[in-house]
């Protein structure tokens, strides 16, 4: 034998045939018993391969996976482009008890260019705050959490709201956290946070003398007051009271003995909900830190912040210091004076989807993150704010299912449509809907029969590929819309997170397919367009890890970047490139004029206001048409001269060929129109 060693014998022969038979027959049935996972391994390998391939990409773009170092990772709960191109990560405690009663607050800073992190010192817990980008491209940050949730069952201390009340008019007064209240029986409450009562309001009367002096008397004074949450010091039912009563405040003495005390009429053991802070500060891009400016009247948690056509803020709803949906008491930030006045009233359940529209009024629509009765605040409409009125506007498909949905002001905003995409049943409930509506308040501006203009109506839209809530949507410079993630439950539930993404198309009223994440987002997800036309895609938080609903979910802290087609190849070339030119619009004609040698492949430009966005709300983003003129070797753009479509900030500005291939964008300033100084 060629190996040297010596032929078998017949005996052996048929021995080592039979043990290659039985051996074969092993490997059979263990093929057979594995069959399934060996197909779904065969699958998923040529799913990998099928996706790397230029063609491939070309018509659906390409999902990667960002590599984020242990230290940075974190429950991003949300997301904000500033005009440096960093992203602002912001976890707060990131639904964490455990980092909330350690006060250990998180948020890093992302620079996608670089692809490098910096941890960002954060002075409050930001779980769950609003969040609106300023003129001077500061972001504004207002509201987060002073208490965590207790759910039924696991309420211990019986706990409600206080009223304090300070009946001198001479000096306010303020009580530390863990301030006692005894009831007329004994009985003590504690406070879960410091609070502070302004002075009581003195009312003059002047009397007039009849040679023409007068003298100022003081003829009644009103008691301030001022709201805190309290908790029984003890366990036990004799801490539970449904009768008014008024309450001594430990520890004081003399006159503020006298003139603070406490009234609370239900105190129970019942669900005790999440608390807002009336804490705000504004995020410096530049110095990268969080600035502190006057605290909100009101608590907020879960508030939306929209910005107005001046610059200036509006915060709306959110739970408040003693966990109650805010009744209605809006209040509006001035970025000059860094203080809050008091804003028009009306109510909304938390987190509203509001949209700054053409000639100044905001648009709800219906959009919201959760908290509130089912029967209040859910219709959408058109809000006047000068005039306080609040236009319902109703027929949408499914209207009871609008909590969880995802909206967006349509690109361009000139042509002024709104859409509402999927969305679910209050609470969680289990309901989702594929529904889509737009709403073109642009068309109700019209005249109609004998001159009267049609009120604004939602019309049904292309359907969603299944009944989605949460899901992201992200203006692109292409005006197309893309829209991923999601889940068919509450939260996730019954592994029901989707694995889709797609395009929406306004001029087609149609969806087209994209590449398919590999990372499930539901609640607590967010996503946003970078300056080089990709998107970055964060967070989930779903309330079970399997199908099964038996063990817990863990936040998903792994990032993806999705590419567009229109960076892969599309057309074949070179994306447009935008040369020097100024950093801010001229603030008389709103024109800016740039070097570029495609001037002549330039098709159009979009102004593209950057994102800030938690909860599956980010009334932020916008798309603004200009117009151009090319010269030798430029390109002049110009925007409309309305701050109620450009509201004034800092913008990323593309140049997009007949392809639909965005420039890397140019950051540029829209000015703030001329206000009163008084």
């Amino acid at each position: 034998m060629a190996d040297g060693r010596p032929p078998a014998r017949p005996g052996q022969r048929k021995r080592d045939l039979r043990r290659t038979l039985l051996g074969g027959l092993a490997l059979l049935l263990l093929a057979g018993l594995n069959a399934p996972a060996a197909l779904s391994f065969a699958q998923a390998k040529y799913h990998a391969y099928k996706i790397a391939q230029p063609a491939y990409q070309a018509r659906y773009g390409s999902w990667q996976r960002l590599e984020v170092p242990g230290k940075y990772r974190l429950n991003a709960i949300h997301a904000a482009l500033l005009h440096t191109g960093k992203v602002l990560l912001i976890a707060g405690s990131g639904n964490s008890q455990a980092k909330f009663d350690a006060g250990s607050f998180d948020t890093v800073l992302w620079d996608p260019v670089r692809n490098s992190f910096k941890k960002i010192p954060t002075p409050e817990d930001f779980f769950c705050a609003g969040h609106s980008q300023l003129p001077d491209g500061r972001l504004l940050v207002a509201g987060g959490t002073a208490r965590y949730e207790v759910l039924d069952g696991a309420v211990r201390k019986a706990g409600g709201g206080m009223r304090v009340k300070n009946e001198s008019p001479d000096r306010a007064v303020t009580l530390r956290k863990g301030t006692v209240f005894r009831s007329p029986t004994g009985v003590e409450y504690v406070t879960t946070t410091a609070v502070t009562v302004p002075r009581a309001k003195r009312e003059f009367k002047v009397t007039y003398f009849s040679g023409g002096g007068m003298k100022p008397w003081a003829t009644k004074v009103t008691a301030a007051e001022a709201r805190v949450f309290v908790e029984a010091r003890k366990d036990g039912p004799e801490a539970l009271t449904t009768q008014a009563a008024q309450y001594r405040v430990v520890g004081l003495k003399g006159a503020d003995a006298r003139n603070v005390y406490g009234i609370a009429q239900r105190i129970s053991a019942e669900k005790q909900d999440f608390q807002g802070i009336r804490a705000a500060y504004e995020f410096d891009p530049l110095a990268e830190r969080y600035v502190p400016v006057a605290p909100m009247k009101d608590a907020r948690w879960y508030p939306t912040l929209v910005t107005l056509e001046d610059g200036r803020v509006l915060a709306v709803s959110g739970l408040n210091d003693v966990g109650d949906v805010v009744p209605g008491d809006n209040e509006i930030y001035d970025p000059r004076t860094k203080e809050w006045s008091k804003g028009p009233f009306h109510y909304f359940p938390t987190y509203p989807a509001l949209f700054l529209t053409q000639g100044g009024k905001l648009f709800y629509t219906g959009s919201n993150a959760g908290y509130g009765p089912a029967e209040k605040g859910r219709v959408p409409g058109l809000w006047d704010l000068k005039a306080n009125r609040f236009q319902p506007v109703r027929g949408i498909e499914d209207p009871d299912q609008l909590e969880t949905s995802s909206s967006v002001i349509l690109p361009p905003v000139q042509d002024q449509k709104l859409m509402v995409l999927g969305g679910g049943g209050v609470g969680e409930s289990e309901l989702s809907t594929p529904r889509t509506a737009v709403i073109d308040l642009g068309a109700a501006t019209g005249s109609q029969g004998a001159g009267k203009a049609p009120g604004p109506a939602f019309r049904p839209g292309a359907r969603l590929p299944q009944g989605t809530r949460y899901l992201s949507s992200v203006l692109l410079p292409d005006d197309t819309v893309f829209t991923t993630g999601g889940s068919r439950q509450y939260r996730g539930r019954g592994g029901s997170d989707i694995l889709k993404a797609q395009f929406y198309l306004p001029r087609k009223d149609a969806f087209r397919e994209a590449a398919a994440p590999t990372v499930g987002r539901d609640y607590h997800s967010e996503a946003l367009l970078l300056p080089d036309g990709r998107i970055a895609n964060f967070g989930s938080d779903p309330l079970f890890g399997d199908k099964d609903n038996t063990r817990l979910g863990t936040f998903e802290q792994r990032v993806e970047v999705y590419t567009p087609p229109y960076l892969l190849g599309r057309g074949g070339g070179h994306r447009p490139v935008l040369g020097a030119g100024p950093k801010e619009l001229d603030p008389e004609t709103y024109a800016a004029t740039f070097r570029t040698e495609d001037a002549r492949r330039i098709v159009s430009a979009r102004l593209m206001r950057p994102s800030a966005v938690t909860h599956t709300t980010d009334v932020e983003q916008r798309s603004v048409a200009l117009t151009l003129t090319r010269g030798p070797g430029t390109l002049t753009v110009r925007a409309p001269k309305d701050p109620t479509l450009v509201p004034p900030g800092w913008y990323m500005l593309f140049a997009v060929d007949k392809q639909g291939r965005p420039s890397v964008a140019k950051w540029v300033k829209v000015p703030a129109p001329e206000r009163p100084t008084s």
